[in-house]
């Protein structure tokens, strides 16, 4: 990829929440850890720097201050995983709709098209979406992924090869400003 582009990380999961005091994944749980990790080694490996990792509860107020806290470094891109299920307990979805500005509807359907692809038919019941998160002049791409390792290989497969276009087009000052 060319030019800087940074990212946050973060993963959603009572479960594994429980697990752990400290709200930024590393050491403390290994499930999270296998996640978070992951999906950290994949972006540095694709040239994308990430500036900040969190872990958040599936509450939609946790969500929403984990997501408004990482759009305040400014990122280019935040990618939660985790929360995006039709269980009682999955609330990132929620946690989206006064954050998103507005949705790209096209990344979600890719992500869960390819992991029905991938031999995963369950893929179609995500309710992870894919939008932008305007703070200020700032303009921050938000994807959901959902809490698995395959997931996440989903839709990264999906988002990197969009993503410095996507970051360019967002960064585009409209004319008049």
């Amino acid at each position: 990829m060319s030019g800087k582009i940074t990212a946050a990380v973060i993963v959603v999961s009572d479960a594994k929440f429980e697990e752990i005091e400290a709200k930024e994944f590393g050491q403390n749980s290994e499930q999270k850890n296998v996640i978070g990790l992951h999906t950290v080694r994949i972006l540095e490996e694709a040239g994308v720097e990430v500036v900040y990792k969190a872990t958040s509860g599936d509450d939609v107020r946790e969500i929403s201050e984990a997501v408004q806290t990482a759009a305040y470094n400014e990122v280019d891109l935040i990618f939660t995983t985790g929360g995006t299920g039709i269980s009682a307990q999955d609330y990132t979805a929620r946690a989206m709709d006064p954050l998103l500005r507005f949705d790209i509807p096209g990344i979600a359907e890719q992500i869960r098209q390819r992991g029905v692809e991938s031999g995963y038919p369950q893929a179609i019941l995500s309710r992870g979406r894919a939008g932008v998160l305007v703070s200020g002049r700032h303009r921050t791409l938000v994807v959901n992924a959902s809490g698995n390792i395959a997931g996440v290989d989903d839709a990264l497969a999906v988002l990197l090869p969009i993503l410095e276009y996507a970051v360019e087009e967002m960064r585009e000052t409209p004319t008049g400003e």
